[in-house]
């Protein structure tokens, strides 16, 4: 399918309702239809992966050919200049969520990435490094602790940014490192314990609701039952 049908296809299947309600919610670009996530998901698995037709789609500053082009890349063909140019368009939570999750996560170097942006200033980049760390907690079974590890000194750095959209990324991040095993929800709880005594009400937020997870008795009887499996 061509990119000036999936347009019209986009056009056909968005909700004026639907664009007030995900601007209510931070879902903002340039141009929104306002179609659904289950309803993009199709249109992808419909006009299947074609990473030329992808980056043609993401030179379009709209809200859903941007996901589309996530979506529908050829993760193997995606580099570090690509991550770069595209990152550097992020506009809002979801654009920089839904293309690290469907596209960024599982690449080479997305390790490298998740720590290089985390010293970015732009909002959604330095969302994009955090937002990465949670990601790999999940997704890289292979993993030792110690890479994980190696992201608390950049969660505590991050833990003061004031900005709503990176401090959420940042408590992400460290609840998704907690929630991996027993020692490193040890290391988590510690490390959360440390950021909430530093001065910032954005470092103290972050802190007391990862803690609040952390430190739950569901997560600690789901890590137990996990170790005695293992």
């Amino acid at each position: 399918m061509r990119v000036d049908e999936i347009q019209k296809k986009l056009e056909a299947l968005g909700d004026e309702k639907a664009v007030v309600g995900m601007a209510r919610f931070g879902i903002t670009a340039k141009t929104v239809y306002g179609v659904s996530m289950p309803k993009l998901r199709a249109l992808a698995k419909e006009i299947g992966k074609d990473h030329d037709r992808a980056l043609d789609l993401w030179r379009i500053p709209n809200r859903e050919t941007r996901i589309l082009a996530g979506l529908t890349a050829d993760r193997g063909r995606v580099d570090e200049p690509l991550m770069e140019s595209w990152v550097r368009d992020f506009d809002s939570w979801e654009i920089c969520d839904q293309t690290l999750l469907n596209l960024f996560d599982r690449t080479l170097f997305a390790a490298g990435k998740a720590e290089e942006w985390s010293f970015r200033e732009e909002e959604f980049v330095k969302r994009a490094g955090y937002v990465l760390m949670a990601r790999l907690a999940t997704v890289d079974k292979k993993a030792g602790d110690d890479f994980f590890q190696a992201f608390f000194p950049h969660i505590q750095r991050g833990a003061a940014d004031e900005r709503n959209y990176v401090k959420k990324a940042v408590n992400w991040a460290l609840r998704q490192i907690g929630k991996r095993n027993l020692a490193l929800n040890r290391m988590a709880i510690a490390q959360a314990e440390t950021i909430q005594g530093l001065d910032s009400h954005s470092a103290r937020w972050v802190a007391t609701d990862a803690l609040r997870e952390l430190c739950s008795e569901a997560v600690q009887k789901r890590l137990l039952k996990k170790r005695n499996k293992g």
